[in-house]
């Protein structure tokens, strides 16, 4: 009979619990794109008076003297984004809120307010901790649903309605996930109508789309929100194109 000592079965058991968290950001493949070079912004496109490459960041920010006419976004050129993996880190000021676009259109007819208005899924950016106005959450930018999904929610939109089928973070929990004031990881999977978000390894919201304002493919972008003078930074991103 195999005997384990002490140490070896906490291991054992602490695999385990691990490997059953249902709400654990899974590993990452090892196969991921990198879409940021580190050096310059060759690959994306913005306004080049917001944007810049900071000590090997994407650094955007508004000023009083270079304020933005509008919500405005730097582009990923060349990347549709179907089902993916998207990674990255982020941190940013208390100021305002920012965001990253996916599966998304950029906005060139009518009359927009700058070359770089772009509509659809955003994961939202915040530098706060308390539910609900915190990073994680879906918003419709442009569109009529608001805030689609928020964090803690699993959660399905059908027929212009939003079905909340579970709640899984509440009241100081998400304090034990954030890192306020500093980077933040987050995972972006989304499979056809199925869509998770993940903040430093945790799983932050679970929703299913089957509205009719389903979005199954678009393109990759990051925000600089008008109005309050602000500033965000990224890092690290890099993406699995799934089939």
């Amino acid at each position: 009979m195999l005997r384990m000592t002490t140490p070896l079965i906490l291991l054992a058991l602490a695999q385990v619990s691990f490997a059953a968290d249902p709400f654990a950001a899974p590993a990452e493949s090892g196969e991921m794109e990198q879409l940021f070079n580190g050096k310059d912004l060759t690959g994306w496109d913005g306004d080049a008076r917001l944007w810049s490459v900071k000590d090997g960041v994407i650094h955007g920010e508004t000023t009083p003297e270079n304020a933005a006419n509008g919500n405005t976004f730097l582009i990923c050129q060349g990347q549709e984004l179907g089902d993916f993996e998207l990674r990255l880190s982020f941190r940013a000021s208390a100021s305002n809120n920012s965001g990253i676009q996916y599966r998304s259109k950029h906005i060139t007819d009518g009359k927009p307010r700058n070359e770089w208005v772009v509509r659809g899924y955003q994961h939202e950016i915040r530098n706060e901790n308390t539910l609900p106005n915190v990073s994680g959450f879906i918003y419709d930018e442009g569109g009529k649903r608001g805030r689609i999904c928020l964090v803690g929610e699993k959660a399905a939109w059908n027929d212009g309605k939003k079905e909340v089928q579970e709640t899984f973070i509440e009241g100081d929990a998400y304090k034990d996930i954030f890192h306020l004031d500093d980077w933040n990881e987050v995972v972006i999977i989304a499979k056809g109508n199925h869509i998770q978000h993940y903040t430093n390894g945790k799983l932050v919201l679970d929703f299913q789309d089957d509205d009719e304002h389903l979005l199954s493919s678009g393109i990759l972008a990051l925000q600089l929100h008008a109005g309050k003078p602000m500033w965000v930074e990224f890092k690290d991103i890099r993406i699995k194109h799934l089939k």
